[in-house]
């Protein structure tokens, strides 16, 4: 048995029209795998990274991207639960999202409630794992503490405002002025990100945040570690101010690790921590396990209405240059989603 699968190549540095449109052979699944036919995956920060060279550890070109997947199992090898053909499932992939099929080890496979569009689920695969296990792994926020989230509009923002405001946790959250109304929709007090930042937040809170979530990096990293309160911890998950600065992608990032290595030496009574969704990878039983455990806590809250997805935009997938276009674009709100072509 084999199957054509249509995919979206990256062949270099290239503008969204760069896109290949191409397809590929595959086999059967092989033992442990699971070949799942792809009905939704995302376009995020990484892949507009990618695109332009500048993601941190993203494989030579060329390459199919998509950070993540959801679809649903058509076929399974040798040592898979049978059972799991017809389900709707969910996988982080890293690269190879941006496809009509792929063939994933079935430990990599996370359950979707069947009462969740794929679309709508796909909103919480790579954003819900990285905004849950931020905001209670690595920041362990309480109930009834405050915390700032930087673009609190965007994917991963908008996804830790939910979360957080289903926690009894006070949230702020920048974002642009026109982006204001949807931001506090979420239950957020919302400010302006162009204007200054830490005067907004201290007259919300003078004694300081509990956390805060910052993307950007750059200059503004320093504003993000003087928010907070004593015991607080920033936590840092993206370089966004450089992602246009050419040379060394790994500098910005580099710059950034040694930032909170010296914040964290000092005697301050604050943390600071660089959040990698893939960190701990090297024990892969517990990896997957944490995986499948916070992926299921957040599908279970978007199943029950506590979470509500933001689909920007459902672009067939051999029109993945619009997506993508759409994405960098900064006119949307909420993900761009790649959806399954109609005649597929």
């Amino acid at each position: 048995m084999s199957i054509t699968a249509t995919e979206i190549v990256l062949p270099g540095r290239v503008e969204p029209h760069g896109l290949l449109v191409t397809q590929r052979e595959l086999s059967a699944p092989g033992s442990g795998q699971a070949l799942v036919q792809v009905e939704a995956s995302g376009v995020s920060f990484a892949e507009q990274q990618m695109r332009r060279g500048k993601y941190y550890d993203q494989p030579a070109f060329p390459f199919v991207p998509g950070y993540d997947l959801v679809g649903t199992v058509t076929a399974v090898g040798a040592d898979v639960d049978p059972t799991l053909v017809g389900r709707r499932v969910a996988a982080l992939t890293k690269i190879g999202g941006w496809t009509s099929h792929a063939l994933l080890d079935a430990a990599d496979l996370v359950r979707v409630p069947a009462s969740l569009d794929a679309a709508e689920a796909e909103t919480f695969v790579v954003n819900g794992i990285t905004a849950w296990q931020m905001l209670y792994r690595t920041a362990k926020v309480q109930p009834g503490q405050t915390i700032v989230v930087h673009g609190a509009n965007g994917g991963v923002g908008s996804t830790l405002v939910q979360l957080a405001r289903a926690n009894g946790i006070r949230v702020i959250g920048t974002a642009s002025a026109r982006n204001a109304e949807a931001v506090e929709e979420l239950g957020a007090t919302w400010i302006d990100y162009r204007g200054d930042v830490p005067q907004q937040v201290r007259a919300l809170a003078p004694e300081g945040v509990d956390a805060v979530f910052d993307h950007i990096g750059g200059p503004g990293i320093n504003d993000s570690f003087e928010l907070l309160a004593p015991h607080g911890t920033l936590v840092s998950y993206g370089t966004a101010a450089t992602k246009n600065d050419e040379g060394n992608s790994r500098l910005p990032v580099l710059k950034l690790f040694a930032q909170l290595l010296v914040w964290n030496a000092l005697p301050n009574k604050r943390n600071a921590h660089f959040f990698n969704l893939w960190a701990g990878k090297r024990n892969l039983t517990r990896f997957r396990n944490r995986i499948t455990e916070d992926m299921g806590k957040v599908f279970d809250l978007a199943a029950q209405g506590a979470l509500r997805a933001r689909v920007a935009a459902r672009i067939p997938l051999t029109e993945a240059a619009r997506a993508l276009e759409l994405a960098e674009s900064s006119t949307v709100v909420g993900k761009v989603v790649i959806v399954a072509d109609a005649r597929a």
